[in-house]
């Protein structure tokens, strides 16, 4: 009875010298798939560092613009706020200067003469406790003409039968009506926007002149 061999001896029987080369070239084989997934992992984790690099340079990038564009808003902000306050001052300053004017040409249509002496004329504000000739004869125009209280409605006129403004004359020689809300040095600057409604009725001058 034969009998069949095992073994290595049975295997080199079968394949001959070949199976030693099969084997190596087989580990070789395996080898290079290994190295592979090796690189392939290490170059992937490359990769993901580096796109990890540009997220991070991205979110710094934005994060500077973000700031920039923020302080930009707040100095634009700023500056508006800036100029809405010159112009609401400007506003104040221009409305008191139509006042006085109107005071001016008040005053110039109060006094007998018309306005004499040997200089320009002067408007002074009156106290509101103090005579026009006193407010008159503590400055270098030292004489008075006039006490002259005037007001005047915001808007266009809208009908002939509409009250525009008021004019009042208490004479040099009294204080007057002594309400403070008809000085205008003791007034708040948007008082000048301010009419009869909130009890700011007159605004009173002195016409004062030199001797």
């Amino acid at each position: 009875v034969s009998t069949q061999s095992t073994g290595s001896s049975g295997i080199n029987a079968e394949y001959g010298d070949s199976f030693p080369d099969l084997i190596s070239l087989t580990m070789k084989f395996l080898s290079a798939v290994l190295l592979l997934a090796l690189v392939s992992a290490v170059a992937g984790g490359g990769k993901i560092n580096k796109l990890k690099n540009e997220i991070a340079t991205l979110e710094d990038a934005f994060s500077s613009v973000l700031e920039d564009t923020e302080g930009a808003i707040a100095n634009i902000t700023a500056r508006m706020d800036a100029m809405e306050a010159e112009r609401v001052e400007l506003d104040q300053a221009h409305a008191w200067q139509a006042l006085h004017m109107a005071a001016a040409a008040a005053c110039r249509g109060s006094t007998p003469s018309g306005g004499t002496g040997p200089s320009g004329n002067a408007v002074l504000a009156k106290e509101n406790t103090r005579s026009c000739t006193d407010i008159c004869g503590a400055s270098a125009f030292n004489l008075c003409d006039a006490d002259v209280s005037i007001s005047g409605y915001k808007g266009q006129a809208e009908s002939y039968s509409q009250r525009l403004g008021h004019f009042y004359n208490y004479g040099c020689g009294t204080a007057g009506n002594t309400d403070v809300m008809f000085d205008e040095v003791k007034a708040g600057g948007d008082d000048v926007f301010k009419n009869m409604d909130s009890g700011n009725w007159y605004y009173r001058f002195c016409c004062c002149r030199k001797a």
